[in-house]
């Protein structure tokens, strides 16, 4: 008898629990969708032009510049680790790009794989001195993050670079149909990150490492070849942004992509990566790209002063991460 009862005063508690876990389930598999969709409705409503298919278009278009850089995030916020250096990635690719673009005997595919080459060169450097040097990823990218910068503007001389090749232009601003090139090629390289991720074996070794490294490396996962592989992916997504963001330009400047890496690691949040490794996909990170630039379209079209739209950005990522340490509690 006293078990029965003790079960029925204990059954409430139970089922309060079972509710909270329930919230965090939904709001850790859907919640991100639930607040892009609000967002949107109230932008459709308050924002004038904000559903015009050209505005829209534009969104879409700005977007994939960062949605490259944050794809390439995405793995390396997986496996625990960061890459401040990917802004100046950006500039420095841009640079290089925009010298080598004019004249070439092949104007298109020529810079754009020399700019390749160049951000998997830096992702190998930031993952010598992480896996080898055993620097932190943060110390690591942030040096590299100021040898990039100040590479960019010694090669550039200060100066900012232009009069590019017709075909390489078409990279940025090129349509497939109705459809930007910079989309296209933004929602090809999502939709590969995330095959890799969900449907292959590094995939499944990237989340292994980023949840346990030494069970993975006591497991046969080779930690050091992972850590190497998405710190080379996150310069090659980098690089892209540059080379896309250049193309649009019709030129490039030293200080391009600046900000760039906070508005990457806020999208991979906001995506629903966790900060400690282990958690994430490519198509939140995608959905959290796309929230920002609708927040930040919808900022100038109400005449918001771009002063706020860093904070705004900041304030976001920590509501992101109170709510991801939350969910995952």
């Amino acid at each position: 008898m006293s078990t029965s009862v003790q079960d029925l005063l204990a059954k409430p508690e139970l089922d309060e629990e079972s509710r909270t876990t329930k919230v965090k389930h939904f709001l850790g598999d859907y919640g991100i969708v639930v607040i892009f969709v609000v967002v949107f409705v109230w932008l459709s409503f308050n924002a004038q032009n904000f559903l015009d298919v050209d505005n829209l278009t534009n969104v879409v278009r700005q977007s994939s510049i960062i949605g490259f850089v944050a794809i390439g995030m995405t793995f390396v916020m997986i496996t625990a680790g960061i890459d401040l250096s990917v802004g100046s990635v950006v500039g420095l690719v841009g640079v290089i790009v925009a010298i080598r673009a004019p004249g070439a005997g092949n104007a298109v595919v020529l810079p754009v794989l020399i700019g390749l080459a160049v951000g998997a060169g830096i992702g190998f450097l930031n993952s010598a001195m992480i896996v080898w040097g055993k620097i932190l990823p943060f110390i690591a990218t942030l040096a590299m993050l100021a040898i990039a910068r100040s590479a960019a503007l010694v090669i550039a001389d200060g100066t900012v670079k232009s009069d590019l090749s017709t075909p390489f232009e078409w990279l940025g601003s090129g349509e497939w149909g109705r459809v930007p090139i910079p989309v296209v090629l933004f929602l090809v390289t999502a939709v590969i990150a995330d095959f890799v991720l969900s449907k292959t074996k590094f995939g499944y070794h990237v989340y292994a490492v980023g949840g346990n490294e030494e069970s993975s490396e006591k497991a046969g996962i080779s930690t050091k070849r992972v850590l190497m592989a998405v710190y080379i992916i996150c310069g090659v997504t980098a690089a892209i942004s540059g080379i896309v963001l250049t193309a649009r330009l019709d030129g490039a400047a030293p200080l391009a992509g600046q900000g760039y890496e906070l508005q990457a690691i806020a999208a991979v949040v906001i995506g629903g990566t966790s900060l400690f490794g282990g958690i994430g996909t490519v198509r939140g990170t995608v959905i959290g790209v796309l929230l920002i630039g609708i927040v930040l379209n919808g900022m100038n079209l109400l005449n918001i002063s771009s002063y706020y739209q860093q904070g705004v950005q900041g304030l976001i990522l920590v509501l992101a991460v109170l709510l991801n340490r939350w969910r995952t509690d």
